[in-house]
């Protein structure tokens, strides 16, 4: 039975006749976020206006969402243009960014003028590989063995049998890891312009099912984190996950002193005892200022899983000098991130504000080629990062981070 009244079904609910996940059977989906909000407001002290202020049709949420009662609005600004010279990514690119953080976009947008002022950064996607990696239990070290083996001289029946889901995906290889008697096999996969976490479990779970009549292996859990999705793993930091990306910069001496107030020596420094050397004593896997904030940003804007921001904050920030015209000494930034999990179709890039992010940056939908368009974002991602490790170490050799954010107010 459905109804058009939402007091009545947070009465039913209420009364114990329907559970809350089951509103959608009974009314549209605004009606049963709309009964949820009165729920909650009755048991709580809560007043969803806001919450309930939400611009798109509630149905257009249903894959990404259960027991929906509105929308989480954060603010978005946007920092750029910069041109951006990369394998996917070509000519000016804004870059939308959604964060609570202020001085933030202030930050990378300062960042940024002095990369477009310095003509630009180079970018490139150097590695690309969804992973997913189940584990096996086998008796002991030969069964283990014998698992290996088989898996190494049929690399070509597994990627028929991971393929046959998918039109899109594409199986790169299969790295087998043995401890004891537990097997793991980490799959890599070209997702082409999806992120491609559901593709490669849904093509996993094919595989593995060759693989248990193959071999004495039993499958004890898809995912026996390896892969290793939304943890930090050095596994991830080494071999990549979804796109390793590197971009960098040669920012003029003169620039510097001008735009940023430092010197290449005093931020090469900065970024030695701070991002190198600290991260080091601290037994960090991130190597870097703030990658996460530029990516965490980017991906709230653009529909990416938040969740794996765990992965892209394993970056690497360089400095060093350089010896420029006219006997100046320049300055070499770059940034690698070596598991950004990137797409622009699927998930949470087809809700109506993260679509529009994606248009900002000309990156909606599927690329030409595929996996163009997912390959770009990467980089203008990159960029960002960089711009961001820019300013910030700009602002901590200059001394002047904490006047930064006292002018701004934050």
């Amino acid at each position: 039975m459905t109804t058009t009244d939402p007091a009545d079904l947070a009465d039913r609910v209420a009364d114990g006749d329907l559970r809350i996940h089951e509103l959608e059977d009974h009314a549209d989906h605004d009606v049963a976020a709309e009964a949820r909000r009165l729920v909650l407001e009755r048991e709580t002290d809560a007043t969803l206006e806001t919450v309930a202020d939400y611009s798109f049709e509630a149905k257009r949420a249903e894959p990404n969402i259960e027991n929906m009662i509105g929308a989480a609005q954060v603010p978005m600004g946007v920092a750029g243009p910069v041109g951006i010279d990369g394998s996917a990514a070509d000519g000016a690119y804004y870059l939308p960014l959604a964060t609570t953080e202020g001085a933030l976009l202030a930050s990378v947008n300062r960042g940024l003028s002095v990369i477009r002022a310095a003509g630009g950064a180079t970018a490139r996607v150097t590695k690309t590989g969804m992973t997913r990696a189940p584990v096996f239990r086998v008796d002991g070290v030969a069964e283990a063995a014998a698992t290996v083996e088989w898996v190494d001289d049929n690399v070509e029946p597994l990627r028929e049998a991971a393929e046959s889901t998918t039109s899109h995906g594409e199986l790169l290889g299969v790295e087998p890891y043995v401890v004891g008697d537990s097997v793991y096999l980490r799959f890599a996969y070209d997702t082409k312009d999806a992120m491609g976490m559901n593709m490669a479990t849904i093509a996993t779970r094919e595989a593995c099912d060759l693989v248990e009549a193959e071999t004495p292996a039993d499958l004890v859990a898809l995912s026996g984190n390896l892969c290793s999705d939304k943890k930090p793993a050095a596994i991830n930091a080494v071999e990549g996950r979804g796109r390793s990306v590197t971009a960098d910069v040669v920012i003029p001496g003169e620039l510097l002193e001008d735009r940023l107030h430092t010197t290449a020596g005093g931020i090469v420094e900065a970024n030695t005892r701070k991002n190198l050397t600290g991260s080091a004593k601290a037994g960090s896997l991130g190597f870097n200022a703030h990658a996460a904030n530029v990516v965490a940003a980017a991906f709230l804007a653009t529909g990416q899983d938040e969740a794996q921001v765990v992965e892209g904050a394993n970056a690497i920030t360089t400095m060093d000098t350089r010896e420029g015209e006219g006997g100046t000494t320049d300055l070499y930034a770059s940034v690698s991130l070596a598991s950004l999990e990137v797409g622009t179709v699927g998930g949470g890039t087809k809700l109506p504000t993260q679509r529009e992010a994606l248009e900002t940056i000309g990156l909606a939908g599927g690329g030409d080629p595929p996996g163009s368009n997912a390959d770009a974002l990467a980089e203008v991602i990159a960029v960002g990062a960089l711009a961001g490790e820019l300013s910030l170490l700009a602002a901590l050799s200059s001394r002047h981070l904490a006047s930064a954010h006292e002018d701004l107010g934050r």
